[in-house]
């Protein structure tokens, strides 16, 4: 039997028999699947939306900023709590009415990475455009555009914000507009980045960062339970649309936008796992309580319908190994109120 010993960047020392690599103490040699989680060096910033120190800071305060609900008793802080993970508790967001709106309130974590199409439905194009409707929306912020430019432009320390963060003229009126508006706020959210967790010390060469339930636990979400079909790469999601069998028929999802589209019908965004033992309830409508609900769901394989995607199916997942994949999500948890919106912006982007 051909046999070789091969040093490794953690220097961990790996036995190769037979073609199969293992580490000398007794773990797979999990390399390639670390190269695929490992941590951005850079937030990345759109082109026609460049980073800018001024913008950022604008963008933050606008975010806390009461005066863009039409009553003043609304910001985008009351549905996306920085303390909370950028979410909140509630099964379902919450109406200025008492009433709730139809889907959970997505975490803000990380959402520099979500490719062009955002919302658990995929109704928003863009970020710099997803503040428009809660802004607008008549059960949420209900402001009509103009009325939230005329206020901010009464208010002088506004006006030199706006200036500063957009040293270039408009075309007529002053440096407040719907566009600015929603440009800062993009900036800003741009900066609500999750920390790094012990999963992240573990993938970068810290043996003792991850318990072995933990270990065990990332196997099986690379493996048998074929969690990384969709919650994949260091955000931990595809920014795709899938039917993960969560019950609910009138929920159409994606289906909504494409009602000739079987694979689309209930289909909802995928949601990234950062700091997520942190987050409950879980799925777009709140339904499930804790994580252990949410692996038993994916064990049965949840609804088997037509639009079911194709990666759901029964687990079969032992006591132990659904103990194991929690213990493994749990890893993902950074310290909490850390990151680049937390932090004073200087004037070149921030590092994630």
């Amino acid at each position: 039997m051909a046999w070789k010993i091969v040093g490794g960047a953690a220097a961990l020392l790996l036995i190769v028999l037979g073609g199969l690599a293992v580490a000398t103490n007794g773990e797979p040699d999990r390399t390639a699947a670390f190269a695929e989680y490992r941590r951005p060096l850079a937030i990345p910033f759109p082109d026609d939306n460049p980073f800018q120190a001024a913008k950022a800071e604008l963008g933050r305060t606008l975010f806390f900023e009461p005066a863009l609900s039409r009553d003043g008793d609304r910001t985008c802080a009351t549905c996306h709590i920085p303390g909370k993970d950028w979410t909140d508790s509630n099964p379902r967001a919450l109406r200025n009415d008492g009433g709730v709106m139809d889907f959970r309130t997505p975490t803000l974590l990380n959402i520099a990475w979500i490719e062009t199409i955002f919302g658990w439905d995929g109704k928003f194009r863009g970020l710099e455009t997803v503040a428009r409707l809660p802004l607008t929306a008549s059960g949420n912020m209900n402001m009509p555009p103009e009325e939230m430019v005329r206020r901010l432009s009464t208010d002088p320390n506004y006006v030199a914000a706006f200036a500063k963060a957009f040293p270039e003229p408009v075309a007529e009126g002053g440096p407040v507009t719907q566009e600015r508006i929603e440009q800062a706020l993009a900036t800003f959210q741009r900066l609500i980045v999750s920390g790094p967790a012990p999963f992240d010390r573990w993938v970068e060469g810290d043996v003792h960062a991850l318990n072995p339930a933990a270990k065990r636990g990332f196997d099986l979400f690379n493996g048998k339970a074929n969690c990384a079909a969709c919650h994949s790469g260091w955000n931990f999601t595809d920014g795709s649309f899938h039917d993960v069998g969560v019950a609910g028929e009138g929920a159409l999802g994606r289906g909504k936008f494409f009602p000739n589209s079987t694979a689309l019908r209930h289909a909802f965004k995928t949601p990234t796992l950062r700091n997520v033992a942190r987050r409950p309830p879980y799925m777009h409508d709140g339904s499930l309580a804790t994580l252990a609900e949410v692996v038993d769901l994916y064990d049965r394989g949840g609804i088997d319908r037509p639009s079911r995607s194709r990666d759901i199916r029964p687990l079969h997942l032992s006591a132990r190994e659904k103990a194991d994949l929690i213990a493994f999500m749990e890893s993902l948890d950074d310290n909490g109120a850390e990151g680049p919106a937390y932090q004073p912006i200087g004037p070149e982007p921030p590092r994630p």
